[in-house]
């Protein structure tokens, strides 16, 4: 068994030994091996003769190689460099183009519904603000002032009434500037002609007003005015007090004032009991007077005394004859504005007021799309604080 070990190990492939040899003609099956073998030869040359095919008639396929050059490569062209300005945000960008955008829900989805406002070439425009001719500095940052040749900011940042003939209506909706998506929601679904009341207490003001007043709207500031029930009902730190000395009040004020610029004029937040009480209220709505603005009661007060003080301090000023959402359910605001188209076609022109509740803002918005089918224009709060005879006679209307 050695020997033949080694002859495998050591001898040349396909060259046997004399001992392979003899193994190889023992073995009771070679004879069987070598027969299969010649008849698969037999059987090759037999194919080979009728086909022509070395292969025998397997599956072939033959392709055609054709041999390129390669092709020269080109040089790119260099592109025109673009020089790249900081990123900006999408409310930078929403600025710049004047497009509003607002999510109603909020959402910031990709497939959040949202409502777009572009803006229109025949917009009206509002004038810019602050304008430096009506601007002083107070210890609490910019205020209002008179101008020369008695430039009012009532005049110069009013929005433009438009022209047109029949009865008209002037809605002032207050309280933006707290909750952003019902700031943003009422900036975007309603009118331009409708004119926006901002709280001091809001947060980034001058952004706020002047998105407002680029989408076409007019602004107003709110005053946080001393209620009946107060502190129960608290308008906040920086309350005009029945009690306090004219100083105190007419530096709260101040500080309102300077929150943000291009109003027209102001507003009471809750107040029924300052707005009460002529010696108090004198000296607040002197200033304002002094400073060429205008005061809208906001008609949520029974026993107001502001006419008679704005009277005597020739301030311009008027009182809503209609709280739209002073019961807060659809069909009570459908009603109440029902009732302002009447008192509109009775008397000429009419203002009301309303809060910014979600609520209030879609009412309002689907009642204004079609109004000037109906013959009634709205126009801006300024419309009727610039009347001739500054204070306007409006009886009052609150229920």
């Amino acid at each position: 068994m050695s020997d033949a070990a080694d002859d495998i190990l050591t001898k040349p492939l396909g060259v046997a030994n004399k001992a392979s040899r003899a193994r190889f003609a023992r073995s009771p099956s070679a004879g069987a091996i070598a027969g299969t073998g010649l008849l698969t030869l037999a059987l090759l040359a037999g194919g080979l003769a009728l086909t022509g095919d070395p292969r025998g008639g397997e599956p072939r396929a033959q392709a055609a190689i054709d041999i390129r050059e390669a092709p020269t490569p080109r040089v790119a062209e260099a592109a025109p460099s673009v020089p790249k300005g900081p990123a900006q945000s999408a409310s930078e960008v929403e600025q710049a183009s004047g497009v509003t955008v607002f999510r109603p829900d909020g959402s910031a989805a990709p497939d959040a519904p949202v409502i777009i406002r572009v803006p229109n070439a025949t917009q009206v425009k509002l004038a810019p603000a602050p304008d430096p001719r009506l601007s002083e500095r107070g210890r609490h940052g910019p205020l209002p002032r008179l101008g020369e040749g008695r430039l009012r900011p009532l005049d110069v940042y009013a929005r433009p009434e438009e022209p047109g003939t029949g009865p008209r209506i002037a809605v002032l909706v207050s309280g933006l500037g707290i909750g952003e998506n019902a700031t943003l929601g009422a900036i975007a679904r309603l009118p331009a002609a409708m004119s926006l009341a901002l709280s001091p207490y809001g947060g980034d003001l001058e952004k706020t007003a002047a998105r407002a007043r680029e989408a076409g709207h007019e602004i107003l500031l709110q005053l946080p005015m001393e209620p009946f029930d107060y502190p129960d009902s608290d308008p906040g730190p920086q309350t005009l007090l029945a009690s306090a000395r004219p100083g105190e009040n007419l530096d709260r004020a101040a500080w309102a004032m300077s929150r943000f610029p291009g109003f027209v004029g102001a507003v009471n937040f809750m107040g029924a009991k300052l707005m009460s009480e002529p010696g108090a209220l004198e000296p607040v709505l002197k200033d304002l007077s002094a400073r060429g603005l205008g005061f809208v009661d906001d008609g949520s007060a029974a026993g107001s005394k502001v006419a008679e003080v704005a009277a005597k301090t020739k301030l311009p000023t008027a009182r809503a004859e209609i709280v739209i959402d002073a019961v807060a359910r659809p069909d009570a605001i459908d009603a109440e504005l029902a009732r302002l188209e009447t008192l509109a076609r009775q008397k000429g022109f009419v203002l009301a007021s309303a809060s910014t509740s979600p609520l209030t803002i879609d009412r309002l918005s689907r009642w204004s799309r079609d109004l000037e089918t109906r013959g009634i224009r709205l126009v801006p709060v300024s419309a009727i604080l610039r009347r001739p005879g500054g204070v306007a006679k409006l009886s009052s209307a609150a229920p």
